[in-house]
Order: structure tokens, then C-alpha cells, then sequence
């Protein structure tokens, strides 16, 4: 069992409720990106069943435009498959990150959880970690973040799907800009000392010179880079 019986319903709860309370900024900020994801990708080639199915199967956002976008040039699907992979490798660092916080759990917890991570939950799942480290309950606010991240994305998908069957050209819409924001407003909290800033700059700097690399590596190649740029300043700056 995942919780021991000194665990209260009520505690869960409030961990479960707040996770979904602070992701709601985010939550607000992913509505025009699942918009625009169910739009194009009916008007990429995809069938509105296969669209949504991606939504609830893959769930990832970054991964279902380049998967459509790929659809609609005909790539095959092992190469389709292999983008995806190398953008959707970051997990792995966030999984890193929060594996400490979650050990104890079984599988039956670090499946869903797993599946459900995406980035805005890693971001404030993590903050909340690092606050209640000892909390017994606390992997209950990352479900109520990952529930509510997903549910949200479906009814949006679905929208989307909608709308794209019924509006011309839905990439013109610029709802696309909406999530750049977001990932601003993601980021700019956590610069809060050097070594931070220094892996955000390095990351920044890594995906600029890459952009124009092929299935999107230079999105991996960035996040490795911010990581071993901020391991690097907190050696020098000795930050704890």
C-alpha cells in the first residue's frame, strides 16, 4: 500500500486540491496550446479520433505538434516515432529530479504519475517538494496538478477538433504564442541564484545555435547542457 493508515482522507484532499489550485496559471496558459493542437491536427491529415487519441495516449504536448506536423509530410512512422522519443527525453531529467520524492511509492502510484508528468507539473510539483519534504501524503498534489493538466487538455483537444473542422486556417490564429508566455512565466521565477541563471542562459544559448538541427535534438541538447552548465556554477559558486 501506498499510504499507511495514519494517512487521513482529509489530508489527502487538501494535497490533492492544492495541486490543482496552483497549476491553474498554467492550466489557463495550456488552453489555446490544446486549442490549436486539435486544429491542426485534423487539418494536417489526422482523423479527429486519431487527434484525440493522441491526446489522451501521449499526452505531450511538444511531441503531438511535431507528430502532426510530420503526419502531414508523409513521414514514416519510425521516424516520427524516433522525434518524439529525443524531444520527450527531458522526462528523464525530470523524473531525476523528483525520483527522491516518490521512491517510496509502488508502481500502481509511479505509473499514472509518470504518464501524467508533463512540464508544468514538474514545475510545481518540484517546488512543492522541496518545501514539504517530509510530507507523507504529498505525492497527492502532483495527482491533483496531473489530473487537472489532463482533463484539461482533452476538453481542449476536443475544441480544437471542432473548430478546425469548421475555421479556414486555423495557424493563422496565433493562439500558438499563448504557451510561450507560459513557459516565460515558468522560468522567470525559478532564476533565483547563479547557478539557475547560469544553466537558463546556457540552455537558451545551446537551442539558439541548434535550432536548425534535425527531429528537434536541439531541444535535448540544450536541457543537457543548462544541466551540466548549472552543476558546474553551483561547484564554483558553492550555492546549497
Amino acid at each position: 500500500m501506498v499510504d499507511g493508515n495514519s494517512v487521513q482522507p482529509a489530508g489527502r484532499r487538501s494535497e490533492f486540491f492544492a495541486g490543482a489550485r496552483l497549476s491553474l496559471p498554467l492550466v489557463i496558459g495550456a488552453i489555446p496550446f490544446g486549442i490549436i493542437f486539435g486544429a491542426l491536427a485534423v487539418t494536417s491529415g489526422l482523423t479527429p479520433a486519431a487527434a484525440l487519441g493522441m491526446s489522451l495516449f501521449v499526452f505531450a504536448g511538444s511531441s503531438q505538434f511535431i507528430a502532426a506536423s510530420l503526419v502531414a509530410q508523409n513521414t514514416s512512422i519510425g521516424l516520427i516515432v524516433l522525434t518524439t522519443l529525443i524531444v520527450n527525453l527531458r522526462h528523464a531529467l525530470y523524473s531525476t529530479t523528483l525520483a527522491p520524492s516518490l521512491r517510496h511509492l509502488s508502481q500502481r502510484w509511479l505509473l499514472p504519475l509518470g504518464f501524467w508528468l508533463t512540464d508544468e507539473t514538474f514545475l510545481v510539483t518540484a517546488a512543492h517538494y522541496e518545501r514539504k519534504a517530509a510530507a507523507p501524503y504529498k505525492h497527492w498534489f502532483q495527482l491533483g496538478s496531473s489530473i487537472f493538466m489532463y482533463v484539461n487538455w482533452q476538453i481542449c483537444t476536443l475544441a480544437g477538433i471542432l473548430a478546425g473542422q469548421t475555421l479556414p486556417d486555423p495557424g493563422s490564429w496565433g493562439l500558438d504564442f499563448a504557451m510561450v508566455v507560459t513557459f516565460l512565466g515558468m522560468l522567470v521565477p525559478q532564476a533565483r541564484n547563479k547557478p539557475v541563471f547560469t544553466a537558463i542562459l546556457i540552455s537558451g544559448g545551446v537551442a539558439l545555435l541548434t535550432y536548425n538541427l534535425p527531429n528537434q535534438i536541439g531541444l535535448f541538447l540544450a536541457a543537457l547542457a543548462g544541466i551540466v552548465g548549472g552543476i558546474l556554477s553551483e561547484n564554483i559558486w558553492r550555492v546549497e
